[in-house]
């Protein structure tokens, strides 16, 4: 599940601003330099997953329901598996058409375990989707509004195994960004004002 939401993080950073910004005097400071004439930044990925609030409360709240449900289901499970046992034990007592009957019924419950067991899974997978959208959203429209405040053209993901080999460590703003995001998710606002995020590099 970790990993799903490591991979829906990581899909974010190819973001860019559609406008150019040309430096001015007086402009707010920023952790990104500008070069070949676009401002940069980078934001790791992994640190993000490791470190924003708000992931750690989705991937828990997702791992609170899989164990409510697979207790569920097992609970079901093993009522099922108890009532197939005491069949074996009683069958030589049964007439054959007893049997086949018993038989019948426990093959109906096995299907209706089995599709039980779907829809567990598919409302699983439709509150991670749910779950995986509000985070996407979050954290995209957080970096569009730090993107443009900060003057930058361009936030790309770095992580471990990532197509970005190497980046020079002024262009790095995963600290500023994680900031940002925590103190609006505590605040209950994601689109927070976001100039507090570099407060401390600006100083």
């Amino acid at each position: 599940m970790k990993t799903i939401l490591i991979v829906l993080l990581g899909s974010l950073f190819a973001f860019t601003s559609c406008e150019m910004k040309e430096a001015t005097t007086g402009e707010a400071e920023t952790s990104a330099v500008t070069k070949t004439g676009l401002a940069l930044a980078y934001v790791n990925s992994d640190s993000l997953a490791a470190n924003y609030l708000y992931f750690a409360d989705v991937n828990s709240q997702l791992e609170e329901k899989r164990a409510k449900y697979e207790k569920e289901f097992a609970n079901r499970a093993t009522g099922l598996q108890r009532q197939i046992e005491d069949f074996q034990k009683t069958a030589n007592n049964m007439t054959l058409a007893q049997g086949r009957a018993v038989e019948e019924d426990l093959t109906r419950k096995q299907q209706n375990l089995q599709q039980y067991q779907q829809t567990l899974t598919q409302d699983l997978l439709k509150e991670e989707a749910k779950l995986n959208k509000e985070l996407y959203e979050k954290v995209a429209k957080f970096l569009e509004d730090y993107g443009k405040e900060k003057g930058l053209d361009f936030i790309f993901k770095h992580s471990a195994g990532g197509e970005i080999w190497y980046g020079d460590s002024s262009l790095d703003i995963t600290s500023n960004v994680i900031e940002g995001l925590n103190t609006a998710y505590n605040a209950g606002d994601v689109e927070e004002n976001i100039a507090e995020a570099d407060s401390t590099s600006a100083e």
